[in-house]
């Protein structure tokens, strides 16, 4: 029998309970307009704030930024007018600053196809695009494309607008007159170093304060906007025009003698005022760099030799002065001497044997050797040397000009107890001096018997037209009489008139002058074949206003002599002279009667 059993006392059944889901937190759903609302006020705040930023960048510190963005775009450069100008003294410019530019290309920063790119640069730098474009694929930066490139070139490639071109300007000093003035005004290189002449002992003064700067290419500040006054130029006391004359004839003279150097000067006797200072050999200071070291020096100032017989009127003044000779004195000239166991004898006296009695006059004039030997014995050795220093042949001349050289002069003791120095130096050999010193001293028989000091500096021209500063000179030094000066002035016109500088006769004009032609001294100390010849003069007698010198060293030929070699080439300086100066003739009749101020 089945037993059933109860339900109630059966365990009830295991059933699985079925997870309930947890209940999230309800999230907040936004509207669109809510939303909406939510942008326009974070819009407006952001406005908000960059409005007050602009407010505070723009008002407050606007000319800051400014100045911070001005300094962005230049690049700090050397001044382009970091030098004061050099002019001559009508105005021309002798020296002047400029600027060039270096251009560099870095292809990685192109925009464009290296042969696009130098296809637009090959017109204006005046080279084949094929070559450019070459070169444009050599590397990647720092490709040196172009130097010395003028201010207008720049101008154009800037406005060619292309990416990864870089300009570098440079400071550069210019010579228009190129080799005119070499020696005088001397050349600045290319790191900035004054080397020569002027631009060397006025560097302090030519340098100007460096006020402003030079605007990079790449940058939109015009070159226009750079505010530069050009400084007040230094003026000198040279003629371009008359130094143009001299540096030619003086350049043709060597030529048909092939001379090793020479020189031509004109000074203003009254004042030392140089008008003309031409040198040969010279160089371009442009391209210093090809000339000859020795063709860099100014061997007017710095060198020595015997002047010869250009001499001769100095100690003609000097016996005068202390009354050892009359103006119309005589002695007798034999043509030949004997002292000790030397030979002195004229430069003539192998081709016409002349010999007898001349007068002051006529020693010049016929420019005798023998005869100055006489006029200098009537004085004793010791005055003839005092004078030698009073006359400061061993002193510099002090002229604005670098590298002076102060002429020897030998030991009293020895000339004095040498009668062949006496004898030599009586007719300008034996004793050596610069072609400048010559020159001061035949300034002083032409103004009267005073040794002013020669310059070419004038000064600092202002904007109207005066000088803002003017060299301080010494006084000039009384060293003959008014009366000697006349003296020996009108003896050195016979010379020219009647003796050996008739080649620098010049019609209408009356002219003194003298002859030279010295010996040169070789290596060894003895004289050797080589000459110097030279030739001074002065004009216009009646008042003289100039005295012109010409020296040429080295002339070679059958026919040298500075009646044949110096004399013509001081006549054609001459010839320029009265006309750029206006020196009205001293007797017009010679010139028809007519004569017109220039």
């Amino acid at each position: 029998m089945r037993h059933r059993t109860a339900f109630s006392d059966l365990p009830a059944p295991i059933r699985p309970r079925r997870s309930r889901p947890k209940r999230r937190p309800q999230q907040f759903q936004a509207s669109p307009q809510r939303r909406s609302r939510l942008i326009w006020l974070l819009l407006m705040v952001a406005a908000c704030l960059l409005l007050t930023r602009l407010a505070y960048l723009q008002l407050l510190q606007g000319d800051t930024l400014h100045e911070m963005a001005r300094q962005q775009q230049v690049r700090p450069a050397l001044l382009p007018l970091a030098r004061r100008p050099i002019t001559d003294r009508q105005g021309n410019l002798l020296a002047v600053d400029r600027t060039l530019y270096t251009l560099y290309g870095h292809p990685m920063l192109f925009r464009q196809a290296p042969g696009v790119v130098a296809q637009s640069l090959a017109p204006v730098l005046d080279q084949p695009a094929n070559q450019l474009s070459a070169l444009l694929r050599q590397q990647d930066t720092g490709l040196r494309l172009a130097e010395g490139l003028t201010e207008d070139t720049a101008r154009q490639i800037r406005r060619l607008r292309l990416d990864g071109l870089e300009l570098i300007p440079q400071q550069q000093r210019f010579y228009p007159q190129q080799e005119l003035f070499a020696q005088t005004v001397g050349f600045v290189d290319i790191e900035g170093n004054a080397k020569t002449g002027l631009e060397m002992t006025e560097q302090r003064r030519l340098t100007v304060p460096q006020s402003a700067t030079l605007p990079d290419l790449d940058a939109v500040l015009p070159v226009s906007n750079l505010q530069t006054k050009t400084p007040d130029p230094l003026q000198l006391t040279l003629d371009s025009r008359l130094q143009r004359v001299a540096q030619e004839a003086l350049r043709d003279t060597l030529e048909k003698y092939s001379a090793a150097r020479g020189t031509v000067l004109v000074m203003d006797v009254n004042t030392g005022a140089l008008r003309a200072m031409a040198v040969e050999p010279t160089f371009d200071p442009n391209r210093y760099f090809d000339a000859d070291l020795e063709w860099l020096k100014n061997w007017v100032v710095s060198d020595f030799y015997e002047p010869g017989s250009t001499l001769k009127p100095i100690n003609v003044a000097i016996a005068l002065e202390a009354g050892a000779i009359a103006p119309d004195s005589t002695v007798y000239d034999a043509g030949q001497i004997q002292i000790d166991e030397w030979t002195i004898e004229n430069s003539d006296y192998e081709s016409s044997g002349r010999q007898g009695t001349l007068t002051i006059t006529e020693v010049l004039q016929y420019s005798s050797n023998v005869g100055m030997v006489g006029i200098m014995n009537q004085m004793l050795a010791s005055e003839f040397y005092e004078w030698l220093e009073k006359l400061e042949l061993d002193q510099l001349t002090g002229i604005d000009l670098p590298a002076e050289a102060t002429p020897p002069l030998k030991d009293r003791e020895q000339f004095i107890n040498s009668p062949v120095d006496v004898a030599t130096a009586s007719f300008g050999q034996g004793l050596v001096l610069t072609p400048l010193k010559l020159l001061q001293l035949h300034g002083a028989i032409a103004n009267g018997g005073k040794l002013v000091t020669p310059h070419v500096l004038e000064g600092l021209l202002g904007e109207n037209g005066d000088l803002t500063w003017q060299p301080q000179r010494p006084a000039p030094k009384v060293v003959f009489s008014p009366e000697t000066s006349q003296t020996v002035l009108q003896m050195m016109e016979k010379t020219v008139s009647d003796g050996s500088g008739k080649a620098a006769q010049l019609p209408g004009y009356r002219i003194a002058g003298k002859t030279g032609t010295a010996q040169k001294v070789t290596e060894y100390g003895y004289y050797g074949d080589g000459r110097i010849t030279s030739f001074v003069g002065i004009l216009p007698v009646e008042a003289p206003r100039f005295v012109v010198l010409a020296v040429i060293d080295e002339p070679w030929g059958d026919n040298i002599y500075g009646s044949t070699v110096a004399a013509p080439l001081v006549k054609e300086v001459m010839d320029a002279l009265v006309v750029f100066e206006g020196i009205p003739p001293s007797s017009p009749q010679a010139l028809g009667g007519i004569w017109v101020r220039p």
